[in-house]
């Protein structure tokens, strides 16, 4: 992959193979050269886990103590009264056919976030193909399938963050913005790991996680040191 001469000149100005905590973690991203625009700071995670299997799935969701620093807009598939509390909860965009019908035709995307009632499961359903590989299917294990809207909207709006596994077996999740103060990136990065480390799935064997790296939108990763994370 050719990288750019930005990314470059901040690849040499640190040792690249050195494992750290958190904390320096954060403060060698928050040391590198600011972009033009408020970067995204992210955390990958590859776990010794095989998500093949379905009992060594990795997945869930957490509000982030400081949010992500990104206001998501929620898109919620109800009807009736659930429909109209989900426009007073804040809700962006409400409906049920009419809405699956515009991202199955149009291509719609102007979403970050799905939230469904279970009876609207049924509508939701024929729209896997494109909301999954996006990582936008409701779920119940992450709290996007319920009746209680107003929660769901309540926590997407704070700052709610979705973690699961890719084919290759690693989780990557923004933990903020580079603009935050280290502190506010330290204590997201610390729950972050905390809730991945509690959902390790008792049939995972072996070294749990097996690297872990922080890295912002336009920056190389700082690699985290897996042995000071305490499962």
């Amino acid at each position: 992959m050719k990288r750019s001469k930005r990314y470059t000149t901040l690849a040499g100005t640190y040792d690249k193979q050195e494992l750290v905590d958190v904390t320096n973690a954060v403060k060698q991203i928050k040391a590198f050269e600011n972009a033009k625009f408020d970067e995204a700071v992210e955390m990958h995670f590859r776990l010794g886990v095989d998500g093949r299997h379905a009992d060594q799935q990795v997945r869930g969701a957490m509000v982030l103590p400081h949010g992500t620093g990104k206001s998501k807009k929620v898109l919620v598939f109800a009807k009736g009264p659930k429909a109209e509390e989900a426009k007073e909860a804040g809700a962006d965009f409400v409906g049920a056919e009419d809405m699956a019908e515009k991202i199955q035709k149009e291509g719609w995307f102007e979403f970050d976030a799905v939230v469904a009632t279970p009876d609207m499961m049924g509508v939701v359903g024929r729209l896997g193909k494109v909301l999954g590989p996006k990582g936008l299917m409701p779920n119940p294990k992450s709290g996007t399938v319920t009746m209680d809207v107003t929660r769901a909207l309540e926590e997407i709006k704070a700052g709610k963050v979705e973690y699961r596994l890719d084919k290759a077996n690693i989780i990557h999740c923004v933990i903020g913005r580079k603009s935050f103060s280290e502190q506010q990136l330290v204590e997201n990065a610390n729950a972050l790991l905390t809730a991945i480390a509690k959902a390790k799935p008792a049939a995972a064997k072996g070294q749990y996680f097996k690297s872990i790296s922080m890295a912002s939108t336009m920056s190389p990763g700082v690699k985290i040191n897996p042995a000071v994370v305490t499962l």
